[in-house]
Formats: structure tokens, sequence, C-alpha cells
């Protein structure tokens, strides 16, 4: 048995349930988790007070029925989880300044890699270049995965392309819906905004090895009307339920997304570049073959995307003829979506 005043684990007695094709014994959950009797009883009422629904029959145990619509929680998000890595490590908590800030401070503890930081509400969202992400509570996604890469620095921002396409991937499993990349790692539907991520790292001081990355994802997933984005990126800005029609289940969007995220981190360690990943990539970019403005701090210039290269720099050719590999800068499309 645990020790006295011990807490069970919410998620392993949910994972047991989840992946039981049968009723789950009483007695079996108090021998796997060494606990009593009365601890599983209020685990069990625990999550039927949450809105699981758990049926509960006299000498057969317990049996998972039907899980909320939408519920954003510690437990609802392991007990999904099939990876290796990605999230085994998962922190949850309903609010929080940035989860990217959290993520960087459990690196600087010694956490592991792959240890995931979820929130359901972010009172200081970073986006790119200093900018504020929105982040209301009970209907988007917002979470951070820490790695600890003992590839060089040089290779670190690639990794926001391996975050955006499994991202990508993920919600066209989960709503369906075709879903676009804007270079590096903007996710689009329908020629809108849907997806933000901030990747951040620390090196050593000679800057010659890293000592962890932290990739930030927000996904505007429930909000139901135009009205609920702030005015300045009202035309700009979409979510998956106003493109799908029907509300998205977050725990598993995020499920989706560490699964594919852990699958393509793997095929790019095993090259260091985005050779295994470019195909799918460059089949998502919204960029190919549009005019493109390169907003470069060494002065800007007008070309037509050619896609990208296996380092993930966006290849493009200017007015003139000639060819750039853009890797700094922020690029913004014309005539492709309504952002710019």
């Amino acid at each position: 048995m645990k020790a006295a005043g011990m807490k069970t684990d919410k998620s392993d007695i949910l994972t047991l349930l989840r992946n039981s094709a049968d009723y789950v014994s009483g007695q079996q959950l108090c021998d796997q988790f060494g606990v009593s009797r009365t601890a599983v009883w209020k685990v069990i009422n625990q999550l039927k007070e949450e809105g699981y629904q758990i049926e509960s029959v006299p000498r057969k145990g317990y049996r998972l029925v039907e899980s909320p619509a939408d519920i954003l929680s510690k437990s609802e998000i392991a007990s999904r989880l099939h990876t290796k890595w990605a999230g085994r490590k998962l922190y949850y908590v309903d609010s929080t300044g940035s989860t990217n800030t959290d993520a960087k401070r459990y690196a600087e503890e010694g956490e592991p890699h792959g240890t995931t930081v979820v929130a359901d509400m972010q009172t200081a969202g970073k986006g790119r270049r200093g900018r504020k992400w929105e982040s209301p509570s009970g209907i988007n996604a917002y979470f951070t995965i820490l790695l600890k890469p003992s590839f060089a620095p040089d290779k670190a921002s690639m990794l926001t392309l391996v975050m955006a396409l499994a991202v990508a991937e993920a919600i066209e499993e989960v709503t369906a819906l075709p879903v676009g990349i804007k270079w590096p790692n903007d996710i689009v539907i329908n020629k809108k905004k849907v997806v933000g991520m901030l990747t951040e790292m620390s090196t050593t001081p000679e800057m010659d090895e890293i000592q962890y990355v932290v990739v930030g994802v927000g996904i505007n997933v429930n909000m139901g009307s135009a009205e609920e984005f702030p005015e300045e990126i009202r035309q700009t800005a979409t979510s998956l339920k106003l493109e799908s029609g029907r509300q998205i289940n977050r725990a598993v969007l995020i499920e989706h997304i560490l699964t594919r995220f852990e699958h393509n981190y793997e095929r790019f360690e095993q090259t260091l570049d985005l050779s295994g990943l470019m195909d799918a990539y460059q089949r998502r970019l919204v960029n190919v073959g549009a005019q493109v403005r390169v907003l470069d701090p060494a002065g800007e210039y007008v070309g037509i995307s050619r896609g990208i290269n296996q380092t993930g720099e966006l290849i493009v050719e200017r007015e003139d003829g000639s060819v750039s590999n853009v890797y700094a800068g922020e690029v913004s499309v014309r005539g492709i979506y309504g952002y710019v």
C-alpha cells in the first residue's frame, strides 16, 4: 500500500479505465496502484464530478462510458498519451503567466527532455518579437515542450518548423480541415491564422552547446465568434471551431500534436536537417510560388517564394533573378490570405 496520506494519481486510474475494453475491478485498481479501496472510490467520484461517465457494477468494477466533450486537465491529457518521451513528464495549471517561462524554469531545475507544460489560460503569453499573445481561459490550448538536444545551437532554428509540421498534421487528423503553413511556423486555415509559436533557446556561455530549447504553441481552438478576438486581429485570425463548425476536444488535440512532434523530432535527429520532413512541410506551405516581401534589416525586397531548403530557410527568387535563402527576418505574403 501507499504510505498514509499519499495522493492517488487520477491520471493512472483514468489511463487504466480508458485503455480497458472491459470492467476494471476495484481490487485490481488497489493492487496495481497500491492504494486502499477508499482511495479508489474517492478518485472515481472526483472523475465523475469532472464530467466522466463511469459505470460502477458490483462484483465487476468500473468502466469508463464517456468522457467530457472538452476537458483540459493533467489526468485527461496523460491518460491519452502513448508517446515515449513527449509529455511523459507533464505539468498542468489552470492559469500561468507563460508556459514558456514555466518550461524554462523547469529546465533550470533539471526536468527531463520532453517535459511539457499545459495551461488553460496565460496572463502574459508571448508571441514573436515581444508581441502579446491573447490567452483567454476555457476555450484554447497553450503548451510548451522542453527539449534538451545534443546537437549544435545552429540547428535549433529548424525545431520551429518541426513543430509547425506536427501541429498542422495533428489539426488535420483531429478536424479533417485542410491546413497550411506560413513560413516558418504560422498555421493557417482558409487564409487566417489559427496557431502561433515561440521557440526560445539557452546555450552555454561559449554558445557552443545547447542547454535547452522550449517550443511554445498557442492554438485558437473553441472561440465561437470573430468578436472573441481582439479587434486588431479580428480579420486575420480564426479558430478550429469556427472553421470546422464543432467543438474540439483540446486534450485530444494536444495528444495528437505531441505524438506527431515526437515522430518528426526523431526523424529530424537522424539527419539534423529537414530532408526527411521537407515533402510533408512543402505540401502545406502557402508561400510556395507566391510573391513575398522580406522584411530584412539590411533592406526590404520582394520576390517569389520557391519553398524551403534542407535547413529550413525560405528560398526567395528576387525580381532581378538572383536567389536568396532567408534565415532571419520576417516574411509577409501578398495576395494569399488576409494577414500580412
